[in-house]
């Protein structure tokens, strides 16, 4: 048993996936013996229809300074945020803007709005993927998204006409908080844009490994 992370609503694991290590958790042969572990069970609340992992690890676990997974090794990825970032460009963009991104990885979205000196931020959690960002000219704070970090960004930048986010949302356990900070770092007329992966297509395509650890 659980609490719904989005309503509060009482929720149960409907199977398991079993004991699982974390997706990015890459060890040196010393840590083998102390290997941290998960149940890996997903939930469906009866109550706001949300699909979610039962227990997740702690973030700090998952987003450090010794992340994996830097995005610009995915050539469709660059592509799409390529497309992305332009599609921001033309549609969203009032006279002097600001932009920030969630969960900015390596800078791969942002580095356009760089290229073409719009003022923009990115909030990444861990340290080695945002230090990658910086050295690509791509204004970078290493930090979680939530009430406080979309404080201290209004008090230090004002507020955004973009706040975007791609591959996110899923991995934040408070989207309450999220929500809750988007409101406070918007302008009145601001947008939020986000992609995730959607749970009709992991059903009709089986794509399992899309509910893992990171994927909350």
């Amino acid at each position: 048993m659980g609490m719904c992370r989005i309503c509060g609503h009482s929720i149960e694991a409907f199977m398991s996936f079993g004991s699982m290590p974390l997706g990015h958790g890459f060890l040196r042969d010393t840590d083998f013996e102390n290997e941290y572990f998960f149940d890996l069970a997903p939930a469906f609340c009866p109550n706001c229809h949300s699909f979610q992992i039962i227990d997740q690890p702690d973030p700090e676990m998952m987003f450090h300074g010794e992340y994996a997974f830097f995005s610009q090794t995915s050539r469709a990825m660059a592509v799409h945020f390529e497309a992305f970032a332009r599609s921001t460009m033309t549609t969203r963009l009032g006279p002097s803007p600001f932009v920030v991104e969630l969960g900015s990885n390596d800078g791969i979205m942002l580095r356009h709005f760089a290229a073409s000196d719009i003022r923009h931020l990115g909030i990444e959690p861990s340290a080695n993927v945002a230090e990658a960002a910086r050295a690509q000219g791509v204004n970078t704070l290493c930090a979680f998204f939530g009430v406080e970090t979309a404080r201290r960004v209004a008090a230090e930048y004002g507020h955004a006409d973009v706040i975007q986010a791609a591959n996110v949302m899923c991995h934040i356990p408070d989207l309450n908080s999220v929500a809750e900070g988007a409101n406070l770092l918007l302008k009145d007329n601001g947008v939020l844009i986000f992609e995730d992966p959607y749970l009709g297509d992991v059903i009709s395509k089986t794509s399992y490994d899309q509910i893992y650890d990171e994927h909350v």
